[in-house]
């Protein structure tokens, strides 16, 4: 099992870049950068990829609306080249009211939309000439939509690898079997162990069943809140506002991704009431709303041996990589935090 982390900046991303350091020497095997309506993620990760020597850095995710497709392979590839090798493309749909609302571009097609971006980034890294003639996106454009001089070409440079590895996020059962179908990872959000088989088993059996071999074992990312100690069970709260923030306000009624997830987990009523209370802008109550149960089994922080059997639990659910953010109260403790976590997980 891998350890991750997200690159949490928020107090600048250069103090937050300067401490990576010390989470690689910890045992930290890769770290995500964020891209929502924030700064890029790709001139961040170029710093990071710099800034260390042998972590793994990955988008997590770029939205699949505003670049091309071969300008995604393009990035990709050059981030895989100035890291020698170590980056991972993270991408997914996002939602309409980040690519509506912020790109203003329309939100349709995602699943198509993926699945063709994905043949199209890695015919770009094999070098071949690219031309794919799909419902979303046609390359070499045809000439009765341009001038008619566009020619099939190949990436002039020669990439590290003509495979970088693909994660693709989702939660609806269709993208997760995408996912299982074409991606080298999935990425869920707030994944609760003990009812995942239920809620995504069969997208991701249906998935597999038409899994190229190549392809290798499907990498399961999951993210969670970590805190190891006897003192730290206060810092599960700290969760609440996310949790919150995408249930209750990630999307308008009936169309947001996250609600319906969590209504698929079982808290039909609890969904309900996050959603109005954060809709009417009682953004600390939906917060305090978060049901309890759902809140400390998507979390790995509590005594040691509670934490141990929470990363038993995510190991015996599929998980390969956990992606965590530490929450400890001070730098030392949350080192001391990903490098126990490392060891269980070895």
């Amino acid at each position: 099992m891998r350890i991750g982390m997200t690159l949490s900046y928020s107090g600048g991303f250069r103090d937050a870049v300067a401490v990576l350091g010390d989470y690689e020497k910890a045992g930290l095997d890769i770290v995500f950068v964020p891209e929502a309506y924030s700064f890029d993620a790709i001139s961040q990760l170029g710093f990071i990829a710099a800034c260390t020597e042998r972590l793994e850095i990955a988008s997590g995710i770029l939205q699949i609306y505003t670049r091309t497709p071969s300008l995604t392979a393009m990035t990709a590839a050059g981030l895989d080249h100035v890291s020698d090798g170590r980056f991972t493309l993270g991408i997914g749909a996002s939602g309409p009211q980040v690519i509506e609302g912020f790109h203003g571009q329309p939100y349709t097609a995602p699943l198509a939309r993926t699945r063709e971006i994905v043949d199209i980034c890695r015919t770009v890294w094999r070098r071949e000439p690219v031309v794919h003639e799909g419902r979303h996106y046609r390359i070499p454009l045809p000439a009765d939509q341009g001038t008619g001089l566009g020619k099939p070409l190949k990436l002039i440079n020669h990439p590290v690898r003509e495979r970088i590895p693909i994660l693709l996020a989702a939660i609806g059962p269709k993208n997760v079997s995408l996912a299982a179908e074409v991606a080298e990872g999935w990425m869920p959000m707030f994944f609760h162990p003990e009812k995942a088989g239920a809620v995504w088993g069969p997208a991701l059996d249906e998935g597999s069943a038409r899994r190229d071999a190549t392809l290798g074992p499907l990498d399961v990312v999951v993210s969670a809140p970590l805190a190891i100690g006897d003192d730290v069970d206060d810092l599960i709260d700290l969760a609440r506002p996310q949790l919150a923030l995408y249930i209750g306000g990630m999307g308008a009624r009936g169309r947001n991704f996250y609600n319906d997830l969590a209504r698929r987990y079982g808290y039909e009523s609890e969904a309900d009431t996050v959603q109005d209370l954060y809709l009417s802008g009682r953004k600390e109550e939906a917060a305090a709303a978060i049901p309890e149960d759902l809140l400390r089994a998507t979390s790995l922080i509590g005594a040691a041996s509670h934490v141990a059997e929470r990363v038993e639990a995510f190991r015996a659910a599929g998980v390969s990589t956990l992606r965590v953010t530490p929450v400890a109260r001070t730098h030392e403790r949350r080192l001391a935090d990903v490098e126990l976590l490392k060891s269980w997980a070895l």
